[in-house]
């Protein structure tokens, strides 16, 4: 553990009316697991793309020593070469190729007549999966396997070509807690076998269960590096040095002041869009009121997010039966322009996805869903009151851009979750669900996004969180509803709800269920 593998000095990195790093430097022992924290925005994911080749040598100032030499990388494949592998939060795997495939693509395994040998392939791929610990068939497309396989996938395409460096950006941001564990123990493992890692992570907690050390940064610019098993390093230590001062609480505080039932869904059964005969949400029922923060708390696949979009205008399954009330009135959302027309929005779980239009400014995002309150008699949009409105909002989320005419995809993470609120807050709901509204983004976001929750609440809004975390379930909520297997199984007063009795509702089986109907 004394030995040096990576060192950067003085690395700076500039974009065009940015400076995103600033004459950070970074030492990395090898065989370690390097924690690498800070607030979105703050440069860390810049820091790794410069290390990795993603930004070439000659796009940013300072010098790169990887195992005692000066090294300067064209690209991804100049790293690799070296050894030096980065796994993105965003994973770079084809759904429709088979996970052997995925492996040792750009890496293809050809036989003395230029043609790719399948068998030694897949007899590859095999080994590969073993020593990751995932067992499945090696010709089995991608798509087929959940996230957290495909983040071993990812793991064993890295140690295909033959990986010294590992880096890996928020890893477990969309992970449940087993998925989780399992991938950090198999860190531990390649810890053991001599290969270093550095892991970008929000997810403090697992910072202090697995890092040797941990660098902060903040602003791009180093603030300290610290070694985990010195007793003065805590999380409260942590989030002072990412957010520059203290975060006495997690979760501002607020004033409750619940009002009339906004909205009622009894008897709510959606089957699955594509296998028949198979029910993803069982006669759900639930309510809402006018200043209150609802929570629906489950484990990855008990139906939340198909809860979630089967109300938002049935944008998922099929077979819909039961009823939705909105202000005591009995409503049919037969779609999405339905469900806005009811003022009710659906901030998606997946941002990057189907939240924002990555290729697109500020402005166009937060207008996307709102558009008719901008559309004159004739069809044409009003643009200077567009940007007046993007501009309102991103004062009031505190949205850091130099400006809403900027391309929504170079946002932080943070930035581009007050993006989509903005755009929902926008068409003016009455009922706005929150699905992960916090994934992937640090603590000091969080607390701005929490503290929005409560304005929103405060302003009458009736809102649900789906989270899957028990923590920011019990910080934002005032009730909990828990859901196992696409059925309520039970309803608390937060002030009653612990996380035990919430993992307790959450992992009930059916047969449980059934008894206590």
């Amino acid at each position: 553990m004394n030995d040096t593998i990576l060192e950067m000095r003085s690395i700076t990195k500039r974009f065009p009316g940015v400076v995103a790093l600033s004459d950070v430097s970074l030492t990395v022992a090898r065989g370690e697991i390097h924690a690498i924290c800070g607030e979105n925005g703050a440069g860390k994911s810049t820091l790794m793309k410069v290390l990795s080749g993603v930004h070439p040598a000659g796009t940013y100032e300072g010098e790169i020593i990887f195992e005692g030499k000066p090294t300067r990388f064209g690209s991804i494949s100049d790293s690799e070469r070296e050894g030096i592998v980065i796994i993105h939060q965003e994973l770079a795997l084809v759904p429709y190729l088979s996970i052997a495939e995925n492996i040792f693509l750009g890496n293809e395994q050809h036989n003395k007549l230029g043609l790719i040998d399948w068998g030694h392939v897949n007899s590859l791929a095999y080994d590969l999966l073993n020593r990751v610990g995932l067992h499945e068939n090696t010709t089995t497309p991608v798509s087929q396997i959940g996230v957290g396989k495909q983040q071993l996938v990812e793991i064993a395409k890295a140690l295909s070509k033959n990986v010294k460096l590992l880096i890996l950006d928020e890893p477990t941001a969309a992970l449940n807690d087993n998925d989780s564990e399992h991938l950090l123990d198999l860190l531990r493992g390649l810890k053991n076998e001599g290969i270093t890692c550095i892991i970008i992570s929000h997810k403090l907690n697992e910072i202090m269960e697995i890092a040797d050390s941990t660098t902060i940064i903040r602003d791009g610019q180093t603030i300290r590096t610290m070694p985990m098993d010195d007793p003065e390093v805590t999380q409260d230590l942590i989030i002072k040095l990412m957010v520059g001062r203290e975060l006495e609480q997690r979760f501002p505080t607020r004033n409750v002041a619940i009002g009339e039932e906004v909205m009622r869904v009894e008897d709510w059964t959606v089957h699955h869009p594509t296998q028949s005969g198979r029910v993803v949400i069982d006669n759900a029922s639930l309510t809402v009121h006018a200043g209150e923060v609802v929570g629906i708390a489950g484990l990855m696949g008990a139906g939340r997010t198909e809860l979630a979009m089967s109300l938002f205008g049935r944008s998922y399954g099929r077979d819909i039966s039961g009823q939705i009330y909105l202000h005591g009135q009995a409503v049919t959302l037969h779609d999405v322009d339905d469900a806005i027309a009811h003022r009710l929005a659906y901030a998606t779980e997946d941002r990057k996805r189907y939240g924002l239009n990555l290729l697109a400014d500020i402005k166009t995002n937060i207008s996307a869903a709102g558009l008719k309150q901008l559309c004159s008699k004739i069809g044409w949009i009003n643009s200077n009151e567009e940007l007046q409105v993007a501009d309102h909002y991103r004062g009031q989320l505190n949205i850091k851009t130099p400006s809403v005419l900027y391309n929504v995809g170079k946002l932080s993470g943070g930035n581009q979750q007050k993006v989509v609120l903005s755009k929902w807050l926008y068409t003016d709901p009455d009922v706005l669900i929150l699905d992960e509204p916090t994934r992937g983004i640090d603590v000091g976001a969080k607390y701005e996004i929490y503290t929005h929750i409560n304005e929103m609440a405060a302003n009458g809004k009736a809102v649900i969180v789906i989270s899957s975390e028990l923590p920011e379930i019990l910080g934002v909520c005032d009730r909990v509803y828990t859901l196992a297997e696409g059925r309520i199984t039970g309803e608390l007063p937060i002030g009653v709800a612990t996380q035990e009795h919430l993992m307790a509702l959450m992992t009930q089986e059916k047969s449980e269920q059934k008894e206590l109907r």
